[in-house]
């Protein structure tokens, strides 16, 4: 029985794209939002998901990020899917023909110059490859869509444009949720990274000795969110990716201190660093 990782989107999406390209033997599963996708993997229905978590264009995504407090999965692995956009039209449309364009509001915003270019009508939409599909039902010849190139082969669509995404080598980092956590086993060769959420207690600078404790034991931080927790104003929760291993020394002693000045702390996943991290990490937006 084929295993199954689920997305959010209509197939043909980039979610979709990433999912064959790192799972191409999963049977996928398009789903109508992030919550739907993140349910079928905590019931069972599904093995793993697909999840976007930031552009190296348009910054993170915004969503996710409320989602991740309230997760009941683990992060078990990122990837980095290139980002092509293109200009899809339905057949023998003409560049000249057109006056609307629709995609996710990530697309649009990585397309802005483009679509100013072309003096086109940017509409909103809930995803780039459901613009591919809607664009089918209108037969509208003046619009177009922001998609890939595996949406317009699903959907028979034209590109009039490939590229079409105002920088180049645009990638969008996405994380795998399992139900199951695993950590690899630590190896001294090997790099990892190490995603914590926690809430800090209300006592005078608690987040700077947090922060301190990793300073002091040489860990470094990569990425920090914070959010507003426990229902009030006056306590906040904090998610953490940082370089190393849980079973490392000095991550050891980082983790003692980050519990001693934190109310609650949980460890949301260790992970290998995808291959495309180090070439991208100076343009990516953590």
């Amino acid at each position: 029985m084929k295993k199954k990782v689920a997305f959010q989107g209509v197939k043909g999406a980039y979610s979709h794209l990433a999912c064959y390209n790192k799972f191409p033997e999963y049977e996928v599963i398009a789903c109508r939002s992030f919550d739907e996708t993140m349910y079928l993997v905590e019931e069972g229905k599904a093995d793993i998901a697909m999840i976007p978590m930031e552009n190296s264009t348009a910054g993170r995504v915004e969503e996710i990020y409320r989602l991740i407090p309230k997760m009941k999965l683990f992060i078990v692995d990122e990837y980095y899917q290139p980002v092509n956009h293109c200009l899809l039209v339905l057949p023998n449309t003409k560049l000249q023909d057109l006056k609307s364009v629709s995609s996710h509001p990530q697309a649009l915003a990585q397309c802005k110059a483009h679509i100013e270019k072309y003096n086109l009508e940017a509409r909103a939409k809930f995803d780039t490859a459901g613009s591919a599909q809607e664009l089918i039902d209108m037969q509208d010849k003046t619009h177009s869509a922001i998609a890939s190139s595996l949406a317009a082969e699903i959907y028979d669509l034209e590109i009039l444009e490939e590229g079409f995404q105002d920088i180049k080598n645009n990638t969008t980092r996405f994380l795998v949720l399992s139900k199951k956590q695993t950590i690899p086993e630590f190896e001294v060769d090997q790099k990892y990274i190490t995603s914590i959420l926690f809430e800090v207690r209300n006592i005078p600078a608690a987040l700077y000795k947090v922060l301190g404790g990793f300073a002091t034991n040489g860990v470094n931080i990569i990425k920090i969110e914070s959010y507003s927790g426990s229902g009030t104003l006056t306590l906040s929760q904090f998610h953490i990716d940082i370089d190393g291993h849980p079973d490392e020394a000095n991550v050891i002693l980082a983790l003692e201190e980050l519990s001693y000045f934190a109310n609650t702390v949980k460890m949301l996943g260790t992970y290998i660093p995808h291959s495309t991290r180090d070439k991208l990490r100076a343009n990516l937006m953590y």
